[in-house]
């Protein structure tokens, strides 16, 4: 197993304990420091009452996301702000979420996730920011 293997079983294993995220079916698939990727099928329990994904179950994918980029660091991060904008409604398929850092400082760190549906469309941006405590994580 590589170094970069054995980083991501770290991860995997610490994000398990993420029991609303896995009850929402949200699966990590990739990180690194500062990155991750999400993916979550979308299942009847995520529909709103119109029939489309519900606005709180994009926005758990995009914040467990952003919560793996910001703590893969090693220190405990905490989101003191998040926002995001709905630009696609879906009512089936599987969802991808990406979480880039875009600004790093010893107390900060502010982070764009994207999620896109199966054919590629942007269906949702989310921003947040996290404050960065002095713990590190068990995996850190």
């Amino acid at each position: 197993m590589t170094v970069l293997e054995q980083d991501f079983s770290r991860y995997q294993q610490q994000f398990e304990k993420d029991l609303f995220a896995k009850n929402a079916g949200i699966k990590l698939v990739e990180a690194a420091p500062g990155y991750a990727k999400a993916r979550m099928k979308i299942s009847p329990e995520h529909l709103n009452s119109v029939g489309v994904l519900h606005g709180g179950a994009l926005f758990t994918l995009a914040d467990f996301t952003f919560a793996v980029a910001s703590n893969a660091h090693g220190k405990v991060a905490l989101a003191i702000n998040a926002e995001i904008s709905f630009f696609k409604s879906v009512s089936a398929g599987t969802l991808t979420a990406v979480a880039k850092e875009i600004s790093l400082h010893s107390k900060l760190g502010t982070y764009l996730v994207d999620i896109f549906n199966e054919k590629g469309e942007l269906l949702a941006n989310f921003k947040g920011t996290v404050y960065r405590k002095n713990e590190t994580h068990p995996f850190g």
